[in-house]
């Protein structure tokens, strides 16, 4: 697995990594994250099964945005809200 830092933020290029322990470590990556944090995946392929799982377990506290779609390299930021204070019905996030 390759953990590097890109400028202030944490990437992982998953393509080295087996398939079976990709999303795990990545959830964990992800857990590790405090609000206003990021972190950039590289894949070989668009990692859009990881962005529903993430989003079942997380809901409504990242946002993912696709810095480059392939064909041959998918580079994703994963980051946490900041946190807004407000207890309404978005849950203070």
């Amino acid at each position: 697995m390759t953990v590097t830092q890109t400028g202030a933020k944490p990437s992982i290029d998953v393509r080295a990594i087996a398939r079976a322990e990709r999303h795990p470590r990545i959830f964990g990556m992800v857990g590790a994250l405090t609000p206003g944090e990021a972190l950039v995946i590289v894949s070989d392929h668009d990692p859009r099964p990881l962005h529903y799982q993430l989003e079942m377990a997380l809901p409504g506290q990242l946002s993912w945005d696709y810095l480059e779609q392939g064909p041959e390299i998918w580079r994703v930021e994963i980051a946490r809200h900041k946190e807004t204070g407000c207890d309404c019905c978005c849950g203070g996030h």
